[in-house]
């Protein structure tokens, strides 16, 4: 995302992701729920906010003591193991989850009042719609805990790599394999749609488009008029303009 014209490069977790794609190396740190990586991810706020009290020790393990949660544990194991979070953290996660939807499913209309909370200068229906889209996978309508932590995982701690095939997913609106420049323009004009005037005060009418067709120019690499899996990885690990401005979704998650 920019401010002040200038790219945030970072995931939520506050760590740099690798320049120009490169793997990388070092060891995962012991995740926890910090209130900074909250404030960036509306997501986790949405679910955990009401159930995290405040304290001066912001990332302080007792604020993620939830006894009152019942899991089975098969369940917890698995979700250990597909993702980097912790235990309590998964504990915390879906307490609120459960808070907020009873039900134990997200459906369509949950993503987008979130999301005018968030963003109340704009309009963040259709951005909201696209990223439902992305979370749902099986395609019905909802979206379960399993899913939806499953996918933040990656969203806040994922490689580049990972980060990128779910980036692709989301841009692949339709879902057939391949971005075309009429999804990538979707998804570019939601967001400034959703962040509002305000956020982007020199921002022209024709930004997103501009925006998209140089985006295309360097992904579209035969010339095809769509944009493969591969030639969106490759493309994006190569092009650090393109790495920072993939930014912009990611903190808008």
């Amino acid at each position: 995302m920019q401010e002040d014209g200038k790219a945030v490069d970072g995931d939520a977790n506050g760590v740099e992701p690798s320049p120009r794609g490169q793997k990388e190396s070092r060891k995962w740190q012991k995740p926890r729920f910090t209130r900074k990586a909250l404030m960036k991810c509306c997501l986790v706020k949405w679910i955990i906010a009401s159930t995290t009290p405040p304290g001066p020790d912001d990332s302080s393990d007792s604020d993620l003591e939830l006894s009152t949660v019942r899991h089975q544990p098969e369940g917890l194991e698995q979700l250990q193991a597909q993702t980097k979070f912790t235990r309590k953290e998964l504990q915390s996660l879906y307490r609120g989850f459960k808070n907020e939807c009873p039900s134990g499913l997200v459906d369509e209309e949950t993503f987008k009042t979130i999301y005018s909370q968030f963003f109340p200068q704009g309009d963040a229906t259709t951005y909201a719609h696209f990223l439902f889209n992305a979370f749902d996978m099986d395609r019905n309508g909802s979206i379960r805990f399993e899913d939806f932590v499953i996918g933040l995982s990656v969203l806040l701690r994922g490689s580049v790599t990972e980060k990128l095939n779910w980036a692709f997913n989301l841009y692949d609106i339709n879902k057939d394999g391949y971005i075309t420049k009429e999804e990538m323009l979707a998804i570019m004009k939601s967001i400034y749609d959703m962040m509002g005037r305000y956020t982007y005060p020199c921002v022209r009418d024709d930004a997103p488009f501009e925006h998209v067709e140089k985006f295309f120019q360097k992904m579209d690499r035969n010339r095809d008029g769509v944009v493969t899996i591969d030639e969106f990885i490759e493309t994006c690990q190569k092009d650090e303009n393109i790495m920072s401005s993939m930014q912009l979704f990611e903190n808008v998650i």
